[in-house]
């Protein structure tokens, strides 16, 4: 070990230098994974008692054995090498403060292997989704709220380079929202947008108050994960597909040409339509690519109810009727309430870029802790 090597070294340095104060290093990661690995803590006590039985651990995985034994290893090099702090040397010292960041970066990697060794993944992580936003309470408000959400998830999935494909887009009168779907195609896309999922929740003065009122609207976000073909087989008999005239602002083509598409799963009543397109083909398959993802999504619940049933942070569809965030403009501030935090740069948020990006690796470092403190508390 290399904190075996400063020893060795040191009785060339002692006689040179003078003592100095000395400059350490913090580990970084997220409080409550820390604490976890914290002597003492859950996660450490697990590792120890299934580390005394090789077997055991093995039985876990052989990677971990390797990873937790390394972990032990690197942290008693780290404590071995901070009693060099407070040599007298100065030379030692810094070459022991080079040594400790080192190990702390070591550490933090190996704590990061054994986390993602044991948090089991989930069978959507890589798949695409569908985003559908739909206003609630406020009226007008809401639905302009509405618009400026589903215009952050659109400069997200650019940010994040994801392919961004509208299905369904149904304006309000003075230009917001009422309802629209989105496919969202890209690499690890379910896997970042899983928890925003819910009622999002604006406290704003609206553009038509006149006597400066703050109001309270509301916009209920959906996330479905879109299915490979392998995962949701639908029976052509189970489907009952009605064609009609679109509706709306569209151009020539409304109400003139069955284009809009309506298909319902007869078994679950599960009903999708799209007339975004002029082809009715083309909304037929859009809409059909909602309706597999409705699907999937129902049984996705329904497999995972039970499992996610204590967690505060709930996935998918499951927490649509949860408040998850309040975005509070006189304020500036944009708190999300599984998590209890806060960002106070609303305007930049709203942009859907690193705030956004910083506030959902947040909740995926929350989700990571929830199901470390699931797989331990288990008897194994």
């Amino acid at each position: 070990m290399r904190a075996r090597i400063l020893w060795e070294v040191a009785g060339f340095l002692w006689s040179r230098g003078a003592p100095g104060p000395a400059r350490r290093s913090l580990s970084s990661g997220s409080p409550q994974l820390e604490e976890l690995f914290a002597r003492g803590g859950p996660l450490r006590t697990f590792l120890e008692r299934h580390a005394k039985s090789e077997v055991q651990l093995q039985a876990r995985g052989p990677e971990l054995a390797v990873v937790a034994k390394l972990l032990s290893e690197k942290e008693l090099e780290l404590r071995e090498t901070e009693h060099l702090l407070h040599d007298e040397n100065e030379d030692l010292r810094k070459l022991a403060e080079n040594e400790i960041t080192l190990c702390q970066k070591e550490i933090t990697q190996l704590k990061h292997q054994i986390i993602l060794l044991l948090v089991p993944s989930e069978e959507t992580d890589e798949n695409d989704l569908i985003l559908e936003v739909t206003a609630g309470v406020g009226g007008q408000e809401a639905m302009l709220f509405t618009s400026e959400i589903f215009e952050m998830y659109q400069q997200y999935a650019a940010f994040k380079r994801w392919h961004f494909e509208p299905l369904e887009y149904f304006p309000s009168e003075i230009g917001g929202l009422r309802h629209a779907s989105a496919s969202i195609g890209g690499a690890e896309a379910y896997k970042h947008m899983k928890f925003e999922g819910g009622v999002h929740r604006v406290q704003r003065v609206p553009r038509t108050e006149r006597q400066g009122r703050v109001h309270t609207s509301t916009t209920t976000v959906a996330i479905l994960p879109q299915p490979a073909e392998i995962h949701l087989v639908i029976n052509p008999k189970d489907l009952r597909i009605d064609t009609k005239r679109a509706s709306g602002a569209g151009g020539q083509h409304v109400n003139t040409t069955d284009s809009a598409v309506r298909i319902v799963h007869l078994p679950t009543g599960v009903v999708s339509e799209c007339q975004q397109e002029r082809s009715q083909l083309k909304n037929r398959e859009m809409a059909m690519k909602k309706l597999r993802a409705k699907l999937y999504s129902m049984h996705l619940e329904a497999a995972a109810s039970k499992r996610y049933n204590a967690r505060k942070i709930q996935i998918g569809t499951k927490g649509r009727s949860e408040k998850i965030r309040t975005y509070n403009f006189p304020q500036n501030r944009v708190t999300d309430h599984r998590i209890n935090k806060s960002l106070h740069d609303l305007v930049t948020f709203m942009q859907g870029e690193y705030l956004l990006d910083a506030l959902v690796q947040s909740l995926k470092e929350y989700a990571d802790y929830e199901s470390l403190v699931e797989v331990i508390s288990k008897k194994v």
